[in-house]
């Protein structure tokens, strides 16, 4: 299984992360390997981001933050200068006996989805 944390729905980065795991889904799911993308935000929201982004991952509601605090992705961060709580973008892979075998963090968006799925094919 791939578990990513993301900050937020529809923004740039986030999108372009999740539209990108969902291009590449044939190719996790060949593996038998699943997708979730996991943020804040409501259940209702990732139903508006998934059909806006034509997205055919799954997506799961941690509003609470405390599937976050556990993987240790609900972290302090800045920006100009301001500090805030906020997911640390970052990826788990996740082995067949529930171990986690890779983690990313600070993940960087462009090409991610296709070096989760590299580590994944490397596995079998």
């Amino acid at each position: 299984m791939v578990v990513y944390f993301y900050p937020r729905d529809d923004t740039s980065g986030c999108t372009r992360e999740a539209i990108e795991f969902t291009e590449l889904k044939a190719g996790f799911s060949s593996l038998g390997v699943k997708i979730i993308g996991i943020s804040p935000d409501t259940a209702a929201r990732h139903d508006k981001f998934k059909v806006k982004h034509k997205l055919n991952i799954q997506l799961a509601a941690d509003t609470e933050k405390t599937t976050a605090r556990s993987y240790g992705v609900w972290v302090k961060k800045s920006m100009y200068g301001r500090q805030y709580m906020g997911v640390e973008r970052s990826t788990f892979l996740i082995d067949a006996e529930g171990k986690i075998s890779r983690i990313w963090r600070k993940v960087r968006v462009a090409g991610h989805a296709k070096e989760v799925l590299e580590a994944v094919q490397s596995l079998n």
